[in-house]
């Protein structure tokens, strides 16, 4: 890998898009963790030990090691430490100040461990002027080392536990959309996209496929595999799509992943944006998320003989989805731009229902059969916290798992073009119109309050109201331009 940044424009946004349409791929020297095969091995490694990770940084010569962690609202957060702690730090002995992170505790409360998970451990690619930097994900204790009741990771680890007492695993795979933005003078981000190119378009049209290459580069050398990399529906968005993995894996390369793509962008002198909808009368960003149960190995979602070759397992995880996505929505959309999204005419599901082809319901169940029988639910997107959004679903299809729950007919017709009877007809819900509802139909839903615990789901439903609040207070362009 380089440790070379590519070309920096002059100016904004013209010399930007020259620069990211014109120049050549940066050089890529390799940094001497790719040329390691140990290293190598170790990002496809499980059961990792403290002495393998502390021989790794000394025969690479790691200088700072960042302890990695999310906050409630999913913004990634970590803890840098030099050399000389890292013993300590891999023993679980660094402490943070959880007071200053929101939604974790009171201040009278503030003390934190951070406990890392071995198995995480990364070099970063791109290097730095004075050293190599590595990260570990951490899972948040308290200070007498029991697991912390607001602990994003922990509690989609307790869903994981709880799958697994039925005989079940969960295996995810999402495909989180962003868009790619230039700065302003002053460096701040815009909404000025860096091309007008459409889905699946190729350069020159589109303009961000090198910086989507420096992404899918630095992604791979992170251990990620990458399945494909293209141009999404609208200027300037793009997708990048990595293999589907058991929950916690697949939760902790989604916060990788916006990790390495904001980092990348940067290094182009854009802004990438994971918000969902940030572009008035243009498609917003999804993170389809596509899942599974496995049992001893095998897609328990299979089932040859049976209606549409989905198992009683498969339906009845789908009939959960269903009938608790109304609950699950303030978790899997969190913020009151998320709903924008969520309107009729841009491909974003707004109704409760499900098809085997159609996309346009909520959850589609792609045609592979096999290993790969799934079901995609459209619905959450990419500003979501992936610890507790793949929480909250879980719980929901093992609660339909669990009671063996039914679910209604598939929908094969176009939703967005049925009129109110016909979805009446076919018993179809809408999904919460706004923030507000959605949290109102949340703290009503036991499942999902159960799911994220008492701690972390009434400090979330606090961090919402307030932003709420904020929001329906502040004056719009829109209202001035209108009244």
């Amino acid at each position: 890998m380089s440790t070379a940044s590519p070309p920096k424009p002059a100016k904004r946004h013209g010399a930007s898009q020259a620069a990211i349409s014109s120049s050549a791929f940066p050089e890529r020297r390799p940094l001497a963790m790719m040329a390691d095969p140990e290293y190598r091995a170790m990002l496809h490694k499980k059961g990792l030990t403290k002495k393998d990770v502390l021989r790794m940084c000394e025969k690479l010569d790691v200088r700072f090691l960042r302890l990695q962690f999310t906050d409630i609202l999913g913004v990634n957060k970590n803890v840098e430490i030099p050399r000389s702690q890292f013993e300590k730090a891999l023993d679980g002995q660094i402490m943070f100040d959880g007071s200053s992170i929101e939604g974790f505790v009171r201040i009278e409360e503030s003390d934190m461990l951070l406990a890392p998970d071995l198995d995480t451990f990364r070099v970063f690619p791109w290097g730095a002027e004075d050293g190599l930097v590595a990260r570990i994900i951490c899972d948040i204790q308290n200070p007498d080392g029991s697991p912390f009741a607001g602990c994003p990771r922990s509690a989609l680890k307790r869903q994981i536990a709880r799958a697994k007492t039925m005989g079940f695993e969960m295996m995810a795979g999402c495909e989180a959309e962003f868009f790619l933005f230039y700065k302003d003078a002053e460096g701040k981000p815009t909404t000025v996209t860096h091309d007008t190119a459409g889905y699946f378009d190729v350069g020159p049209v589109d303009r961000g496929e090198r910086a989507r290459r420096l992404m899918v580069a630095d992604l791979e050398e992170m251990g990620l595999e990458v399945e494909a990399a293209h141009h999404e529906v609208a200027p300037g968005q793009h997708e990048v799509d990595f293999r589907y993995a058991d929950a916690l894996k697949t939760a902790d390369d989604l916060a990788t992943f916006k990790l390495v793509v904001r980092s990348a962008a940067e290094r182009y002198d854009l802004v990438a944006s994971f918000m969902p909808k940030p572009i008035f009368g243009q498609n917003g960003s999804g993170m389809h998320t596509h899942q599974s149960l496995f049992t001893n190995g095998k897609n328990a979602f299979y089932d040859q003989k049976a209606e549409w070759q989905l198992s009683k397992v498969a339906l009845a995880y789908i009939a959960g989805l269903i009938k608790h996505a109304r609950g699950c929505c303030a978790v899997t959309n969190p913020l009151v731009n998320s709903f924008k999204r969520l309107v009729p005419g841009y491909e974003a599901p707004v109704n409760v229902a499900w098809s085997m082809r159609n996309r346009s319901p909520m959850i589609r169940i792609p045609d592979r059969r096999g290993t790969g029988t799934r079901c995609e639910l459209r619905m959450p997107d990419p500003a979501s916290n992936p610890y507790l959004a793949l929480a909250v679903q879980l719980a929901a299809g093992l609660d339909g798992v669990e009671h063996k729950l039914v679910p209604p007919d598939p929908v094969n017709k176009n939703i967005f073009t049925m009129t109110v009877r016909e979805r009446r007809h076919h018993k179809i819900d809408d999904l919460p119109r706004d923030l507000h509802e959605a949290l109102e139909v949340m703290e009503k839903d036991e499942v999902v309050m159960a799911a994220l615990g008492e701690h972390i789901g009434g400090r979330f439903i606090e961090a919402k109201r307030a932003e709420w609040s904020e929001y329906i207070s502040r004056v719009s362009e829109w209202e001035i331009e209108k009244y």
